[in-house]
């Protein structure tokens, strides 16, 4: 496994994406796990192989095709993650807020 570690991993924009766009329990291969998050081919290889040493995700054949798809955990995870994401998008929204607020304020 990397030495970089899970949660590093997971708060990188690319691996965070991949773990997202798995979420929603269609079956999808890398490439179109590529495309959905504008990320190299190998670049989303490399992250899905580690999200795998994490046993967060696993692979899926269906005759030539390999799929991509979350275990238990890791749809776990992308639930958590969702809710981060959301969290922050709320924070980030009202902290924006209150800095047009104060500006307001101080030119009064």
């Amino acid at each position: 496994m990397s030495e970089r570690g899970i949660v590093n991993l997971l708060l990188h924009e690319k691996p965070a994406g991949i773990i997202l766009s798995l979420k929603s329990k269609e079956k999808k291969y890398a490439s179109v796990l590529s495309k959905e998050n504008d990320c190299t081919y190998t670049h989303t290889l490399k992250i899905i192989e580690e999200l795998r040493e994490y046993g967060l995700v696993e692979f899926e054949r269906d005759g030539r095709i390999k799929f991509v798809t979350l275990t238990e955990l890791g749809e776990d995870v992308a639930h958590e993650l969702e809710g981060l994401v959301r969290y922050l998008e709320r924070v980030s929204k009202e902290g924006g807020d209150e800095a047009q607020a104060e500006e307001g304020e101080e030119e009064g």
